[in-house]
């Protein structure tokens, strides 16, 4: 009986409070029975008194709050971190009455380049797509949450509207996830992530060429004009796009990134240099950071981004830096994809599908 009485004592007092955003609201809420106020810990102010257990705050747009629950002494009973970081998505990211492309779904299971691994792929074909007209190509790590509907950076979404409109070329999309192990559990993280992603050389463009867009081109009829075959990704998958770009520009010439890992990872701090020194490659480069990016062991990322923006001007490439607020992830990506791709494809009708 007092063993019982002491878990139920225990769970009482840490009890844990659920916080969440929405938009640039914060939300709190706390079972605990002596809640009272809730606190910013950076600067020891109190954001608001909880009532009935919640508080609804609307608070200053990019920021990470660090909070504490207290009780009417004063005393700590509860903390944790929220961000608060909010976008508008323009109409181009919403579902419009428009020809919506076809999107399916496979596996693969039988790399040689990086033996082992399985992985899930989207290809989405627009409705626009003839199949005796080359399409022009868009390939995305971390594929199959980028092309989600309902995800932050909703790509077939905007695929659709902006094909319909002609603002961007007609375009298959090959959304990719990362490598997983057969002994990994549903719910971890791709371990072969990094290794594919972060790491230099031609390893991953030479997996893209010889094993997923052959499979593709078994049933879809893709340019090989580079300049209307782009790739993106965030963070380490915005290394990569950019690595794929660097080993084989005569096949990728347009790269978006965002967040990129240019840190020392697996060498890609190495890049703003070797693009200095190095007779400057056809590729065209979208690259979106900001100040709220990481910062840790391996690097500051908003510095790494400046430094590639800095090394991309001085050998004169073709290129846009959007550099603002964002924190480390694509909810930023999200909402401006529709504009990194215009920009990207800006001048698509004056190139030759056929090349």
């Amino acid at each position: 009986m007092r063993r019982l009485v002491t878990i139920l004592f225990l769970l009482t007092e840490f009890s844990l409070a659920k916080c969440w955003t929405k938009e640039t609201q914060a939300h709190w809420v706390s079972d605990h029975p002596g809640a009272k106020d809730v606190f910013d810990e950076k600067t020891g102010t109190k954001i608001g008194a909880l009532t009935k257990g919640r508080l609804v705050k609307t608070m200053e747009n990019f920021q990470e709050i660090h909070w504490s629950i207290r009780n009417a002494e004063g005393k700590k009973l509860e903390s944790g971190t929220t961000r608060i970081e909010h976008y508008e998505y323009t109409d181009d990211s919403h579902v419009q009455k428009v020809p919506q492309g076809k999107t399916t779904k496979y596996t693969w299971n039988q790399s040689k380049i990086f033996p082992e691994t399985r992985r899930d792929y989207l290809v989405y074909v627009p409705a626009q797509y003839d199949p005796l007209k080359p399409a022009a190509l868009l390939v995305s790590q971390d594929g199959l949450r980028h092309a989600d509907p309902d995800g932050a950076l909703r790509a077939t979404t905007v695929l659709d509207n902006l094909i319909a409109k002609g603002e961007i070329p007609v375009t298959i999309g090959v959304f990719i996830n990362p490598g997983r192990f057969a002994h990994q559990e549903p719910q971890e993280k791709p371990k072969n992530r990094s290794l594919e992603y972060d790491s230099l050389g031609d390893t991953y463009a030479r997996f893209l060429h010889e094993e997923i867009l052959p499979e593709v081109e078994k049933k879809y009829r893709l340019t090989q004009n580079p300049h209307l075959r782009c790739i993106m990704g965030g963070s380490s998958g915005g290394i990569c796009s950019w690595t794929v770009c660097w080993e084989r520009p005569d096949s990728f010439g347009r790269a978006l990134i965002w967040v990129g890992t240019f840190v020392d990872i697996k060498g890609g701090h190495h890049y703003p240099a070797m693009i200095r020194k190095s007779a400057q490659k056809p590729i065209r480069a979208y690259l979106l950071d900001g100040e709220n990016d990481l910062d840790n062991r391996f690097g500051n990322w908003p510095l790494a981004n400046r430094q590639m923006a800095a090394a991309l001007k001085f050998k004169d490439y073709d290129f846009h830096f959007d550099y603002g607020k964002c924190f480390h992830g694509s909810k930023a990506a999200g909402a401006k994809l529709p504009e990194m791709l215009r920009w990207i494809w800006r001048d698509w009708k004056h190139e030759n599908p056929g090349k």
